[in-house]
């Protein structure tokens, strides 16, 4: 196949927890690892039964990005093929409206309160957004399919030290139909910002 854009696999193990532990990592993250800055950012999802589609206004950046993710998290997956395109981000709204027009299965809006650490290889998203509550990401890209067990085994290593439990792929499936199904009776808001 010929790759006229950049095809990335991206592998991300997740973690939920308390404001107590929240403020716990980031004061640790803080000392041990190298803070790659604040990242909040208004997203906008677009969802099918086997991928989606998000389309992304950094606030802190002011940055903005159209990325189809070839999976779902709704599969409980961890690694997820992605095409990413960056955009002016004067167009976020215009985008949103693209995706609007088209029938996606259910669409979700999300305002994310989240500061990015880099701890050795592996990126870390120290999170809060209203329908996740307080979590972290810990993230890892690849270049092929083969090298996304090393990666997993990596970010539980990184897990490990920070003392954080990592969602089974179970969990993380249940977990992402109970949000689905919170949009779904309107119980999220749209762009709601919290100052956690």
């Amino acid at each position: 196949m010929n790759k006229a854009y950049n095809l990335k696999i991206e592998v991300e193990l997740r973690s939920i927890f308390k404001k107590a532990k929240f403020d716990q990592l980031k004061k640790y993250l803080d000392e041990k690892a190298e803070y790659l800055g604040p990242d909040d950012k208004d997203v906008c999802f677009f969802i099918l039964p086997d991928k989606f589609v998000k389309v992304v206004n950094n606030v802190s950046t002011k940055t903005a990005k159209i990325v189809v993710k070839l999976s779902s998290i709704a599969k409980g997956q961890n690694d997820f093929e992605e095409i990413e395109i960056a955009i002016n981000p004067s167009d976020f709204e215009k985008a949103t409206k693209l995706f609007e027009a088209i029938p996606f299965e259910q669409i979700e809006w999300s305002f994310q309160k989240r500061h990015n650490y880099r701890l050795g290889d592996v990126e870390l998203a120290l999170k809060w957004t209203q329908s996740w509550g307080y979590h972290l990401e810990l993230e890892k890209m690849v270049e092929n399919k083969s090298e996304v067990d090393m990666a997993i085994e990596k970010l539980n290593k990184v897990a490990k030290e920070l003392g954080v439990k990592i969602m089974t792929e179970k969990d993380l499936k249940a977990f992402a139909e109970k949000i689905d199904n919170n949009y779904k009776k309107g119980k999220y808001e749209k762009g709601a910002i919290s100052t956690s």
